[in-house]
């Protein structure tokens, strides 16, 4: 396996999925099993779908009633992963009766699909169509290689898979009772952003599939406030989606959302009114410099400007502008909030209606009154807000 990866400038290990792992566990009791204990490997070499060939250790191999049963242990590399160190089983065991079929089931610790728009169809094992394959495949080639014509199924299991799949976000795609067995190339690179981003992704797919035509997109958890608050938790589609607001966004049109409501800290939006649809701080910043151009276009003084500037916090840059009047700070609000909007509105190519809502730790709601939001409530949910609360007046 080619073992290292070079992440900005640092050399990082790779590590194999929990597809791979799977595969590797099937692979090695379907050659015990057939070879009738004359094979028994220590180690697997599996081509990963991304072409690459891992080579997984066995932990155990022994036999289970008529099955022989195989463990390995998963290895995420350098990538931080709850999964990592856990035990990937697989029980093989002959289908005589049924020549040439293989059956993958989920066994203990892998996940139930319990709602729609997953990779897998409701009531299924959470085993992803691609490790699925891999799995098939080992199982096929185990038995044209030892001459076997009868079927073989695999049971794979993980036996912590419920109590690490409470540190996931399966409770919240509907997947219950324990991991999924994912992968897409095999190969786990580390400190990839891609898995978060993939996960945003599919939480949109199952809104859509849901039904929600509104979206609602947060940063962090102020969205979920927000609609809370309201009493509209229950009644709207919501997505966290961390950074990634640019893919999230492209993810809602691509999947024909009519329009989509993003809410959250004003430090997080105030980056999309500049242009940054990652908002992470390793893309940049302009937090201050953004607020003060939307301060001169509402008529700030130069020495307001220069403060604004000198801020460190957009918490210190809202002290500041509240100094203006009422009426020339909502113009600041609706212009920072315009911008937001221009942006979301051109980066999806105009496929959807775009709204934001703006919030501050010490002074909550911004731009109180934005009718682009009532009329977003009202078209996704059928009814206003309740009257959005203030903090620090």
């Amino acid at each position: 396996m080619e073992g290292y990866a070079e992440k900005e400038g640092r050399r990082l290990r790779r590590g194999y999925t929990t597809g791979t792992c799977a595969a590797a566990a099937a692979c090695a009791a379907a050659r015990f099993l057939l070879s009738r204990g004359q094979c028994s490997p220590h180690e697997v070499p599996i081509l990963t779908p991304g072409g690459i060939e891992a080579r997984i250790p066995v932990e155990e191999l022994r036999r289970e009633g008529s099955g022989i049963f195989c463990s390995v242990r998963k290895d995420s590399g350098d990538d931080p992963d709850v999964t990592d160190g856990a035990l990937v089983c697989a029980l093989v065991r002959k289908l005589a009766d049924r020549p040439g079929t293989v059956v993958v089931e989920g066994g203990t610790g892998i996940g139930r699909v319990t709602k729609p728009g997953l990779a897998c169809k409701v009531g299924e094992a959470a085993i992803n169509p691609v490790p699925r394959r891999m799995i098939e495949e080992e199982l096929h080639k185990a038995a044209e290689h030892f001459g076997y014509e009868g079927g073989l199924t695999a049971e794979i299991s993980i036996p912590e898979g419920e109590a690490l799949a409470e540190k996931t976000f399966n409770p919240k795609l509907g997947i219950i009772g324990g991991l999924s067995i994912l992968g897409t190339s095999g190969i786990v690179e580390p400190m990839s952003e891609q898995a978060l981003i993939d996960t945003v992704k599919l939480e949109i797919n199952m809104k859509k599939a849901a039904g929600a035509e509104y979206l609602v997109l947060t940063p962090g958890n102020y969205g979920e406030t927000f609609l809370k608050e309201r009493g509209l938790a229950e009644k709207l589609h919501y997505v966290k989606c961390s950074n990634f607001i640019g893919e999230a966004l492209s993810c809602a049109a691509e999947r024909g959302f009519k329009g989509v409501l993003l809410v959250g800290h004003i430090g997080k939006l105030v980056k999309v009114a500049a242009g940054m649809m990652n908002t992470h701080s390793k893309y940049g910043d302009g937090r201050m410099e953004t607020l003060a151009e939307h301060a001169v276009l509402a008529g700030a003084s130069p020495e307001t400007v220069r403060r604004l500037k000198a801020c460190v916090t957009t918490e210190d840059a809202i002290s500041v502008i509240k100094g203006y009047s009422p009426q020339a700070e909502a113009a600041i609000w609706q212009s920072l909030l315009a911008r937001i909007r221009e942006n979301m509105e051109r980066w999806t190519e105009y496929r959807l209606d775009a709204e934001a809502m703006l919030y501050s730790n010490q002074y909550g709601y911004l731009a109180e009154k934005t009718a682009g939001v009532e009329r977003f409530l009202l078209r996704a949910c059928g009814e206003a807000p309740c009257k959005y609360k203030r903090r620090g007046r």
